[in-house]
C-alpha cells in the first residue's frame, strides 16, 4: 500500500486523502494557548480594551484545534481542509504572539505606528460601519470601471485581431497610449469628467482595457488558420467564424488579460480614491493616516488584501468553469 504526504501534511493513500497526524493540531492548539496566556497574564504598556476578547478568542482556538485534529477523520472535507491549514494556523499563532510581545507587552515597536493585535480587533468591532461602507464603495467603483474596461478591451481586441483595417488604425494608438500608466491620466481625467466618481471609473477602465485588448488581440490573431478553413468549407459565415471559432479559441488569452487588468485596476482604484473620491478603502486609508489612526489603516489594508484575493479567486473559478478542459493549468 503506497502513501505519500501532500501539502500541509495531508496523507495521500491509494488515491484517497487521509487526515494528518493529530499531533499537528495539538501543536497548533498549544501555540494559540500560549498566545492566550501571554495576552491575558503579561502586563500591558498601554490601555487596550479588547485584550480580554483577544485572549478569549485565542483560548477558544487553542481548545478547539486539538479536538478537531483528533476527530478530523470523521469530518470529511472539513477535516481534510483543517489538516491542510493546521501548519499555517500554528505559524499564525506564533506570529500573533511575537506581534503581541513586541507591541503591547514589551514596547519594542513604537506606538502608534505599530498597534497590537487587539487594537486591530477594536477597529473591526467598533468601526465596522465605516469600514464596511468603504468596502462597498470600492466594490461599486471597481465593478463599474472593470466591467466597462473589460467589455471595451474585449471588443477592441477581437476587432484588431480579426480585421486588418481596424488593426492598421488602432495598433499604433495602442502602442503609443497603452503603455502609459493609468495614474498618469489623473490630472486630465479629473479636469475633463464632470465628477470624481466618473473620472475614477474611467481610470479603472483604462487600466483594465489595455491588457484585455492586447491579450484578446493576440489570442484571436493566433488561432490556427485550419480551423477557419474547415468552418468555411462547411459554409460558415464571417459572423460564425468570429463568434464560434475565433473567440472560443482565444478565451485562454482573454482570461490572462482579465487577470492582468484586475491586478492593474486595484492599484488605480486605491490611488483614485485617495486623490478624488470621498469614499472607499483608499479614502479610508487616507483618512486614517491623516488622523494617525494606524490601527484603522492596518485594518483597511487587511480588508483590502482579502477583497482583492477573493476577487481573483472568483475570477479563477469562472475561468475553470468556462475553460473546463484547462482546469488546473493556471494555479492561484
Amino acid at each position: 500500500m503506497t502513501s505519500l504526504t501532500g501539502a500541509g501534511g495531508v496523507v495521500l493513500q491509494q488515491g484517497r486523502q487521509l487526515p494528518a497526524p493529530p499531533w499537528r493540531g495539538i501543536a497548533a492548539g498549544a501555540a494559540w494557548l500560549a498566545l492566550s496566556g501571554a495576552t491575558y497574564a503579561l502586563p500591558e504598556a498601554g490601555d487596550f480594551p479588547y485584550t480580554g476578547a483577544l485572549a478569549a478568542a485565542s483560548l477558544a482556538l487553542g481548545l478547539i484545534l486539538p479536538v478537531a485534529a483528533v476527530v478530523s477523520g470523521k469530518l470529511g472535507r472539513i477535516g481534510l481542509s483543517l489538516a491542510h491549514w493546521t501548519p499555517w494556523l500554528a505559524v499564525l499563532a506564533l506570529a500573533f504572539l511575537a506581534w503581541e510581545l513586541a507591541t503591547a507587552k514589551l514596547e519594542l515597536l513604537p506606538m502608534p505606528f505599530f498597534p497590537p493585535p487587539q487594537a486591530i480587533l477594536e477597529v473591526f468591532l467598533e468601526d465596522w460601519p465605516k469600514l464596511g461602507g468603504s468596502v462597498l464603495a470600492s466594490l461599486k467603483l471597481l465593478a463599474g470601471g472593470y466591467l466597462i474596461g473589460a467589455a471595451a478591451g474585449f471588443t477592441l481586441g477581437v476587432a484588431v485581431g480579426w480585421s486588418r483595417a481596424v488593426g492598421y488604425w488602432v495598433h499604433p494608438v495602442l502602442r503609443f497610449v497603452g503603455p502609459l500608466p493609468a495614474t498618469a491620466w489623473l490630472p486630465l481625467a479629473f479636469f475633463v469628467f464632470p465628477s470624481s466618481w466618473s473620472a475614477s471609473t474611467f481610470l479603472v477602465a483604462l487600466a483594465t482595457g489595455f491588457p484585455v485588448t492586447v491579450l484578446t488581440w493576440s489570442g484571436v490573431a493566433g488561432v490556427n488558420k485550419a480551423y477557419f478553413d474547415v468552418a468555411r468549407t462547411l459554409g460558415a459565415s464571417p459572423l460564425f467564424l468570429v463568434t464560434r471559432v475565433a473567440i472560443p479559441a482565444a478565451l485562454p488569452h482573454v482570461f490572462v488579460g482579465l487577470f492582468m487588468g484586475l491586478g492593474g485596476s486595484f492599484a488605480v482604484l486605491v490611488v483614485a480614491e485617495m486623490l478624488g473620491v470621498k469614499s472607499g478603502l483608499g479614502w479610508y486609508l487616507q483618512w486614517a493616516q491623516g488622523w494617525a489612526a494606524y490601527a484603522n489603516m492596518y485594518a483597511a489594508l487587511i480588508v483590502m488584501a482579502l477583497m482583492c484575493s477573493s476577487l481573483i479567486t472568483l475570477l479563477f473559478r469562472v475561468r475553470d468553469r468556462v475553460l473546463s478542459w484547462q482546469k488546473g493549468l493556471v494555479q492561484w
